[in-house]
């Protein structure tokens, strides 16, 4: 199973340092992969509501074994894809498909695949029961989700 930090978040939301390629590098070196919101304009940035912190294509190629992009615009869903980054795209759709192959499930549906934000829908009960047809887990808490299911 992948257990994923949600913009680095691996003890619970931090808006101040999420998306920080900082803090993106201590996850992956805690041993979790990361979700990233990547914006490309005239560069490239990471960012949820918008392109905040500046990077170089290198930092997405020196990890990408460990990063899933999301993509928040579509020149960035291009460069990305071209770049062969882990990478997607969604809104509000209930599943989308990684670039990688993953089935990747909007926060609270539930997919032979990634489940994102379990904590907000589902026990850990079910989390045990349905754990052959989980490949990984993205979420703001996933040391205590790593904890628990390893």
């Amino acid at each position: 199973m992948r257990f994923i930090a949600h913009r680095g978040n691996i003890n619970g939301p931090n808006t101040d340092l999420e998306n920080n390629p900082r803090y993106i590098i201590q996850a992956i070196e805690k041993g979790f992969d990361v979700e990233i919101d990547v914006w490309k304009t005239d560069a490239l940035y990471l960012g949820h509501d918008g392109p905040d912190h500046k990077i170089e294509l290198k930092f997405l190629l020196n990890h990408k074994d460990h990063l899933w992009c999301h993509a928040k615009n579509i020149k960035s869903l291009e460069f990305l894809i071209d770049q062969g980054l882990n990478t997607f795209w969604h809104q509000t759709d209930d599943f989308t498909i990684t670039s990688d192959g993953h089935i990747w499930a909007y926060p609270g549906k539930m997919a032979n695949g990634i489940l994102v934000m379990p904590e907000n829908i589902f026990d850990t009960e079910f989390l045990i029961k349905n754990e052959d047809n989980i490949k990984g887990i993205c979420s703001d808490f996933i040391k205590q989700y790593k904890d628990f299911l390893v």
